[in-house]
């Protein structure tokens, strides 16, 4: 099964796009490789250009917040353990702790480094980091793994708590919708959305031997999938064939 997620507002794209950033630099980073860990750094250069929007970090408190306070309205509800519920609410208070602490905008210490603007400035042209143009980079790559790795690590420090903020706000989002089996007839699905509730995250399963991509519209009234497949001419062609797939709305 393929996942595919949508996300009903520009708060939550943002948030998909530093946790896909996230991501690839969790990956990028126990390597020892100097080009994954150059990458690792151009990943870093990437958060940099997300988190620079001046509310993000307001945003995210806000919305750790309400999830604390939402979260705390479950208490005393036999069906919900107490552990749990306490061990939650102590991740979302820690995380809006450490996140709240920052003085400024998350990364923006990294702004303060002579060398590492020069080769962001450089690394948007291509091959803008070759040996000729940037040599203290090239000699910083031929470092040992351990001391390169050290590096990514100082930078990264004050990225971290944004990075488990966002973590957490968005697992926290996930868990909130309900799988439900249904069928694109035609390969076309439409579903009304319910005005009382606020969805923000479309979750979509959908079995990779069916060759299928599904091509995904929403607003606050409508969620659309239309199914595609990648023909042989190169371009992506709607299918006219009914398809099953899995569909999560969360709120």
């Amino acid at each position: 099964m393929i996942l595919y997620e949508y996300p009903f507002n520009e708060r939550i794209r943002t948030y998909l796009r530093l946790e896909h950033l996230f991501g690839c630099l969790g990956q990028l980073m126990p390597r020892d490789v100097p080009l994954d860990h150059h990458f690792a750094l151009i990943t870093i250069f990437e958060i940099m250009d997300v988190t620079s929007r001046a509310d993000l970090k307001s945003d995210v408190l806000k919305d750790l917040e309400k999830q604390k306070a939402y979260i705390a309205t479950f208490r005393g509800n036999p069906a919900i353990s107490e552990v749990s519920l306490d061990a939650m609410l102590d991740r979302l208070k820690e995380a809006f702790n450490q996140l709240s602490e920052q003085h400024s905008k998350p990364g923006h210490e990294l702004y303060d480094s002579e060398w590492l603007m020069a080769v962001r400035s450089r690394a948007v042209i291509p091959a803008g980091t070759c040996s000729f143009d940037l040599p203290a980079y090239f000699a910083w790559q031929s470092h040992p793994p351990a001391a390169r790795r050290a590096d990514l690590q100082q930078w990264t420090a004050t990225l971290v708590p944004l990075s488990r903020a966002i973590g957490l706000l968005l697992q926290i989002l996930r868990t909130s919708g309900h799988p439900q089996k249904v069928m694109a007839i035609g390969g076309q699905f439409q579903q009304m959305l319910p005005q009382d509730r606020f969805f923000q995250l479309l979750r979509l399963r959908i079995d990779e031997s069916l060759n299928l991509i599904p091509e995904i519209s929403g607003n606050r009234l409508m969620a659309s999938v239309r199914l595609m497949r990648h023909k042989p001419d190169g371009k992506l062609h709607p299918v006219r064939e009914d398809a099953p797939f899995e569909l999560a709305l969360c709120a």
